[in-house]
């Protein structure tokens, strides 16, 4: 799972991708920092997890993870090629899902490119850029499969038809994730407005109500989720050792870092869950994406295991906190044994069987 963080120049995207990942891009105060895209891997922070290392005590425990790429910052006319213009947007189109960094600090120091703080506006650059390139990808689309729907073939003519309403709704301003087309007929033409996206407002230490509420509203009107943080706190969090860290916090009144909000929130944007494997050697949460089968849940493991399913003992992570143990599960009959047709649920603990 691959997530791109996105804005215009200057909003902090290098600052929040380094507190992140505790990686070293460069962040500065000039647009373009960012070249080429870094990638960083950030665990998912699950407490169930720990508390599954802390009953089964394994030789080694593995989170879920999500990448996280920061992309250099987007200017006006990046469709038609102004700043990086369509290497930015490449970029793009390799991510899962879109996480918008938009400025809600005002700072002297930190140049604005667009002059002023002003959520809504950046949102929509950043939101016709996007359009403008998909209503081109869409447009070259078409003259390729328009010969081949004109004499009749089955295929192109559906494509067509999906590629025309595609055309239009662009056309008209809307994302296309937004047009009401089934998301596997729209992943073939690898739309950049098809990508969900989370709204992340960077904020400074004392955030200013009036963009927040500003970029609320914007976020509400999408259907989208949002999270706040300040850059600069997090990443003075992100320095700290984790017992420092816990105490800080403490002091500040918070139960997660604005990072870890993040993390959660996207995880949760793209329809994801975990489930978790337990054992002596490894306790180990896997991502899923919601309404998974077993087979396929255990296919996330090994092709194998899907391949050869023939049933998962399953129980849920509630059970085992309560009663410590699986021999006390398997006493009270709380571990089930489930066939090919049961949907795997977050934070069921599963063991599959499978044969050659």
């Amino acid at each position: 799972m691959q997530i791109g963080i996105v804005g215009l120049p200057n909003v902090g995207k290098s600052t929040i991708f380094n507190a992140l990942t505790c990686g070293h891009a460069q962040a500065s105060n000039y647009p373009f920092t960012t070249i080429e895209p870094n990638v960083g891997v950030v665990a998912v922070p699950d407490a169930r997890l720990k508390r599954l290392s802390e009953l089964f005590r394994p030789k080694k425990t593995t989170p879920a993870v999500v990448r996280f790429v920061d992309i250099a910052g987007l200017v006006q006319g990046a469709a038609a090629g102004e700043g990086l213009g369509n290497k930015f947007l490449a970029h793009i189109r390799e991510v899962d899902a879109i996480l918008m960094m938009v400025r809600l600090f005002s700072d002297a120091d930190v140049v604005h490119t667009m002059g002023a703080v002003d959520p809504r506006r950046d949102v929509e650059i950043i939101e016709t850029e996007l359009a403008l390139a998909d209503l081109a990808s869409v447009e070259k689309q078409r003259e390729k499969v328009l010969g081949k729907a004109n004499s009749g073939d089955k295929a192109a003519r559906q494509s067509l038809a999906l590629l025309d309403a595609l055309k239009e709704g662009l056309s008209a301003g809307k994302p296309a994730r937004a047009l009401g087309l089934e998301a596997a007929a729209l992943r073939e033409f690898f739309l950049l407005t098809a990508k969900p996206v989370l709204f992340v407002g960077n904020t400074d230490e004392a955030p200013q109500p009036g963009p927040t509420a500003e970029l609320e509203a914007v976020a509400r009107q999408r259907g989208s989720r949002m999270v706040t943080l300040c850059s600069k706190l997090e990443a003075e969090l992100a320095e700290l050792p984790d017992s420092e860290r816990r105490a800080f916090m403490d002091g500040l009144g918070l139960k997660q870092t604005g990072l870890e909000r993040v993390i959660t929130a996207a995880y949760e944007a793209l329809g994801q869950c975990s489930y978790f494997t337990a054992g002596e050697d490894e306790v180990r949460a896997w991502t899923i994406t919601r309404g998974f089968k077993a087979p396929q849940a255990a296919g996330v493991i090994h092709s194998d295991f899907e391949k050869g399913f023939i049933r998962a003992d399953v129980y849920s992570f509630a059970d085992i906190d309560a009663h410590l143990k699986e021999s006390a599960l398997r006493e009270k009959g709380l571990i089930r044994s489930e066939g090919k047709d049961y949907v795997v649920r977050d934070g069921d603990v599963c063991f599959f069987k499978f044969g050659s």
